[in-house]
């Protein structure tokens, strides 16, 4: 069966992770996607030490099944050719400054000339309007703006980053949803996605805490979530242990295997709005019981019950798992240089085919362009 984005082409004018990430989630569903990359190639094919022959780990792992093409588009020969390419695409996909995005045409307003149909996705700190629009953005700078930092990390820690790209993997998630409702919609137009405004609502609940009831958000001792009780990791004999107990029935199922029965009817602990509001108290108990025995002897113990409940596993034990196996997470693309691993598509589509392809060399796919004026 075909890819659900098949005869879809899709120009990247992109760099690093947010833009390229979008392309990636679309090369992975069909499309065609066309990287146009100045002479020098996007700086993320030489960032990682890490190399398979030609190819390098960062660039690869979101670069797959991809064409590129070299242009100066800041030259009349370079717009040319970016026209050839978009009279034939249905999107383009940016993640440039918004000063730099209108000075090379990558906008809906300067291609609607040539395609009408064509949807231009703008990918930026700050939105291609607003007070800040110009002002430099990255990953980390957006998590210490919008209060993800400050919610990040031990209460007697310095604010945390978190431990990946999130700002940047979200806003190109936030682009690939948004150029592909505008598909759906059947017309051109722009889609203009903030990494600021991403993070914003992705802290729905917490924003609407304070701004509806005025309560701060705050970070909690051992990434504890603010309303339910238990949930949040725990020491044990030889590690940690993260537990979630969302209901009470699952809190009856927890205090009988653990051995203390009597905690079903103590009004300080047999309700979620009690252990709310007796937090201190549930935790030393749960703690002081959960010390007793190793992570793995728990989690044996309370998943078949229902709660939820896991160790700690690092990325390294995740990319070996029976589950990243089963779900076919890792990917390998056959080189000449040998197998080119990485991480997979997480949108699966029982019954059609997968799509693995090498990323591309720079300007492999010139022929696209091919009869234009260099």
């Amino acid at each position: 069966m075909s890819l659900p984005l098949e005869g879809v082409r899709v120009l990247e004018v992109g760099h690093m992770l947010m833009g390229p990430y979008c392309g990636l989630l679309l090369a992975d569903l069909g499309a065609e996607v066309i990287k146009i990359e100045p002479a020098s190639g996007d700086i993320a094919r030489a960032i990682s030490p890490h190399w398979i022959g030609p190819h390098n780990a960062y660039f690869a792992s979101l670069n797959r099944n991809k064409k590129s093409v070299v242009l100066d588009l800041a030259t009349p020969s370079g717009q040319e050719a970016l026209a050839v390419l978009a009279r034939e695409a249905r999107a383009l996909v940016t993640n440039l400054r918004p000063s730099a995005i209108r000075k090379l045409g990558l906008t809906y307003e300067s291609l609607k000339r040539v395609n009408p149909k064509l949807v231009c996705v703008a990918l930026t700190g700050y939105g291609l309007d607003s007070p800040h629009a110009e002002h430099p953005a990255y990953d980390y700078v957006i998590q210490a703006l919008t209060g993800v930092m400050a919610l990040t990390g031990d209460p007697a820690s310095p604010p945390t980053k978190a431990g990946y790209s999130a700002v940047d993997n979200s806003a190109g998630i936030m682009g690939a949803v948004g150029l592909l409702a505008k598909l759906v919609q059947g017309e051109g137009g722009q889609v203009d996605i903030a990494m600021y405004d991403v993070m914003l609502s992705q802290l729905n609940y917490l924003a609407g805490a304070w701004l509806n009831a005025a309560e701060p958000a705050s970070r909690q001792p051992l990434s504890a979530h603010p309303y339910i009780v238990p949930a949040q990791i725990f020491r044990t004999r030889d590690g940690w242990l993260a537990l979630f107990i969302t209901h009470d029935d699952f809190w009856r199922r927890f205090a009988v295997e653990a051995g203390h029965a009597e905690w079903i009817g103590d009004a300080r602990f047999a309700t979620m709005a009690a252990r709310r509001e007796n937090r201190d108290a549930v935790l030393a108990a749960v703690s002081d019981v959960l010390a007793t025995g190793t992570s793995a002897a728990w989690v044996a113990r309370l998943a078949p019950l229902g709660i939820v409940v896991s160790g700690i596993e690092t990325l390294e034990q995740a990319l070996a798992s029976e589950q990243t196996r089963a779900r076919a997470m890792v990917a390998q693309v056959e080189t000449p240089a040998g197998p080119l691993r990485m991480v997979g598509n997480p949108i699966k589509l029982p019954g059609q085919r997968e799509r693995l392809e090498p990323p591309p060399q720079l300007g492999a796919d010139q022929a696209l362009v091919a009869g234009v004026p260099a």
